[in-house]
């Protein structure tokens, strides 16, 4: 089959390597679509972050060259012989997190803290081939109304699910997202479907604000042509929004998502950023009591089959946030390479695959 591997920092290969073959447990998916996200992008151009190179990661045993991408749905091609959720032809798209089920975050069901968590794409192969193997149990059935398409996006989706899980989001309440990439318009349709009241969010790219009022935004705001902080408590009867979802990733972004929330409100940082961000924190945090959360990844029954089932129902619409479809020959030219040097015009990539329909 044809895969896209990791072999190293900016070494990512399209290339012939065997047929996956199903353990036990297994069914092997062939694969529809496959998105690329930010995390594969700085994994191509910084790595190795995640991607194991000397020792082989100890829950899936591998090391690099990986196949990478960790979005993505497709059909039932061969089953394990333990198998008995799914037969051939099932349309699937799988939770990519990979836990030991043993240590004192698994137990306490947050396995995507485990102290060995891995992902499929990262660890071990993953949706940028033509077929891939996974456990029967990570992976969640397709609704019969969502595309493979929007299937493939549950996973970014379940990103989203679980921020506002954290957030504490309760019906009414006002809410600002601070950058509306992919993630930031899955998290829009998400505080939607979960109740929020007023929402907000604050873009400069006039073509992600002009999807966010397409998708509901009540209010869209450029950081660049006012003082946003003073718009929102304007819209919100003086106070501020109760919620910020931060979902730019940029250097300092928290911060700046932070001075926009009400006293007493909460921050959920979805965005990964290296960068060390200055803050005072009395003034920011400690004086405003202001919660700060951190947000990871997705837990398989609580926000990625929560995700899947707002697909199912309608409640969002995934493939909106699609700006390109490519061919898995041109992954790393109409892929990774313009997702990194055409970011305002490029939202989500999906990868058409061997099975897409």
């Amino acid at each position: 089959m044809r895969a896209a591997r990791w072999h190293g920092r900016n070494d990512l290969r399209v290339e012939n390597v065997p047929d996956p073959t199903p353990g036990p447990g297994d069914v092997v998916i062939r694969v529809a679509y496959c998105g690329v996200c930010g995390t594969d992008l700085e994994e191509y151009r910084e790595g190795p972050i995640w991607i194991p190179t000397v020792e082989p990661n100890p829950l899936t045993g591998r090391r690099a060259p990986i196949v990478m991408g960790h979005e993505f749905a497709g059909h039932v091609v061969a089953v394990g012989r333990e198998v008995s959720r799914f037969r051939l032809g099932d349309a699937v798209a799988p939770d990519v997190v990979i836990s030991c089920g043993r240590c004192y975050w698994c137990v306490r069901h947050q396995v995507h803290l485990c102290e060995h968590m891995a992902a499929l794409g990262l660890h071990g192969d993953g949706g940028l081939a033509e077929f891939c193997a996974v456990p029967e149990s990570m992976c969640e059935p397709v609704p019969d109304r969502v595309t493979m398409a929007a299937a493939a996006l549950a996973e970014p989706l379940a990103v989203a699910v679980r921020a506002v899980r954290r957030s504490r989001l309760t019906v009414g309440d006002n809410v600002a997202i601070v950058g509306v990439g992919a993630v930031g318009l899955l998290a829009l349709q998400a505080v939607r479907a979960a109740g929020a009241g007023f929402v907000a969010v604050v873009e400069r790219s006039p073509a992600r604000k002009a999807i966010a009022a397409d998708l509901g935004a009540d209010a869209v705001l450029d950081p660049g042509t006012g003082d946003c902080a003073l718009h929102l408590r304007d819209l919100t009867g003086g106070v501020g929004p109760d919620v910020v979802l931060e979902c730019a990733g940029g250097p300092g972004t928290w911060v700046y998502a932070a001075s926009l929330v009400r006293r007493g409100g909460r921050v959920v940082v979805i965005g990964l950023n290296s960068s060390p961000a200055p803050v005072n924190v009395t003034a920011t945090i400690v004086a405003p009591e202001i919660e700060v959360i951190g947000s990871l990844a997705h837990v398989y029954d609580e926000d990625y089959r929560g995700a899947m089932r707002l697909l199912g129902a309608g409640r969002v619409d995934a493939e909106r946030i699609v700006s390109h479809r490519v061919p898995l020959a041109d992954v790393v030219a109409g892929g990774f390479d313009r997702l990194e040097h055409h970011k305002a015009e490029t939202l989500k990539i999906l990868v058409t695959v061997g099975g897409a329909q």
